[in-house]
């Protein structure tokens, strides 16, 4: 057995536990090797590489990043693309492709698989919007880290009877705004599933604060939205590779707040050092069941699926069924939990 690895799309801690954990099964269990190909989709298609053993696997659970790199480049941004890949497979004399990335890599892979190359996914992404798995791998270490931030400004909010407004990552979905904002305690918690009434945002900290000091934490993901005409938020356009450049929801934010309010408001964006850093260790241990299932995935020929956390059970998911839409944060959870405390 001789396996391809890529990690694709953004980075996040556990990528290399995932990749520990595969070259271990592959290697000692299955008697195989695994190719890494650097800066995922562009290696292949450039032919830039390095074989992954148990030595080189050494030592890297721990750290964030990929040893192997990453970019957002997909074999169809290219005309010859689909078939760099499948000369790529013959050339290393590859079983298959094991593609550690999020929607949109995971999207790529079952592309490939419909035009034969055998690829099997593995669920990558902090905003935990991956469906058919109930978690993903970094989106535990993320929303720690917002947690802790989040921790940290209630004693400045407090001491100034300020609202501190704290931008996390979240461009579709507010997974991480929401357990954040619950486990730190915030105010409110606004998410792009939900859009907001910045009226009702105004009066609920109006209210909050009115002849008391108290300080107000504010968690909001970078794609929430206000309620259609009522509050503009600048259109920043699309990147090169079609997704919606986001930025400056918080600062918008934070100035309407304070302009209807008269409350100082202070913006702090967290931007990437959420997915930055070494992993937590539900992290490390999600990331390696992972990678030890696609390799047994691989090995029993199970191409063209993703393994994914169910019930705390590694299960595979045809990759067609994971791939057609974004999984959305429980709205029941939000209702009875976040909202209850808005101006609490």
């Amino acid at each position: 057995m001789r396996i391809g690895v890529l990690t694709s799309g953004g980075d996040c801690p556990g990528l290399n536990a995932v990749i520990r954990a595969l070259v271990r099964v592959v290697e000692r269990t299955h008697g195989g090797s695994v190719v890494g190909f650097r800066n995922a989709w562009q290696g292949v298609l450039e032919d830039d590489w390095e074989v992954l053993d148990v030595a080189r696997c050494r030592g890297i659970l721990p750290r964030g990043g990929t040893i192997i790199g990453t970019s957002r480049i997909q074999p169809y941004s290219r005309p010859d693309g689909v078939d760099l890949v499948r000369r790529s497979v013959q050339r290393h004399s590859l079983d298959g492709f094991v593609v550690i990335g999020g929607e949109g890599s995971l999207s790529c892979a079952a592309d490939l698989v419909a035009d034969g190359v055998p690829c099997i996914g593995v669920p990558k992404t902090i905003d935990n919007d991956v469906v058919g798995t109930e978690l993903t791998f970094g989106f535990d270490t993320a929303v720690s880290i917002c947690t802790a931030a989040i921790d940290r400004l209630h004693t400045t909010a407090e001491a100034h009877d300020r609202v501190m407004v704290v931008e996390v990552m979240g461009r579709h979905v507010g997974h991480i705004a929401l357990r954040a904002g619950i486990a730190g305690g915030a105010t409110m918690v606004l998410v792009p599933e939900v859009p907001f009434d910045i009226d009702e945002v105004a009066e609920a900290l109006r209210r909050r604060h009115a002849g008391l000091s108290f300080a107000s934490i504010v968690v909001v993901a970078e794609g929430a939205e206000p309620l259609p005409g009522t509050l503009e938020v600048p259109d920043h356009g699309v990147d090169e590779f079609g997704h919606q450049r986001l930025g400056g929801i918080s600062q918008v934010l934070a100035d309407a707040i304070e302009d209807r309010t008269g409350i100082e408001t202070r913006v702090t964006i967290l931007g990437h050092v959420q997915r930055g850093g070494s992993p937590t260790a539900f992290d490390r241990v999600l990331a390696t069941r992972l990678g030890a299932a696609a390799a047994e995935a691989a090995a029993s020929g199970s191409w063209g699926v993703m393994v994914g956390l169910q019930a705390d059970r590694i299960v595979e998911v045809p990759l067609g069924e994971v791939t057609k839409r974004r999984k959305p944060i429980d709205l029941e959870l939000y209702e009875r939990v976040a909202r209850p405390f808005f101006a609490s």
